[in-house]
């Protein structure tokens, strides 16, 4: 287990990097009037100039891939319930996504403003967590159906022998 950890942590990096990446690409596509934005002003700002800033979101974002890809590993304790895996990733992701947020100014440095990321956070793990359940639950419908159709298939090959 902690091998896997470790192996999907470390890929987990430069997965985090490049969804950093790609989410800087579609800000910069729907808020920046044609030109990129590699981070917010408040992060170059705070850094004190853009390269700082953006090796900055770009290591902080590699952090969240690592905690994201390490964590993952949470939903195959098959003993623990899909509650307590849940509350669990979930916690996980909200120990490290909130700071990484903050850190990163994606959110006001308020009170109202975290608490306000977090409520998106909430709604966006919500809404990711009822898809993978729904895809999942597909998925186990067909490998149940596929295994009733071999078992009746097999009934059937042994009574006409």
């Amino acid at each position: 287990m902690k091998k896997k950890i470790i192996m999907r942590g470390m890929a987990g990096f430069p997965i985090g990097i490049a969804v950093g990446y790609v989410i800087t690409i579609v800000i910069s596509l729907v808020w920046a009037n044609g030109f990129y934005a590699p981070c917010v002003p408040e992060l170059i700002s705070a850094m004190g100039s853009e390269i700082k800033a953006v090796i900055l979101q770009a290591f902080l974002c590699g952090l969240l891939g690592i905690g994201a890809a390490a964590g993952s590993v949470i939903w195959e304790i098959d003993h623990w319930s899909i509650l307590k895996q849940t509350g669990c990733y979930f916690l996980l992701l909200s120990a490290i996504m909130i700071p990484v947020a903050y850190f990163n100014y994606w959110m006001e440095h308020s009170v109202t403003g975290v608490a306000s990321y977090f409520v998106i956070f909430v709604v966006m793990f919500i809404l990711i967590w009822v898809v993978q359940f729904a895809i999942g639950k597909k998925n186990v419908g067909k490998l149940n159906a596929n295994l009733y159709k071999a078992k009746r298939d097999q009934k059937e090959r042994n009574g006409n022998s």
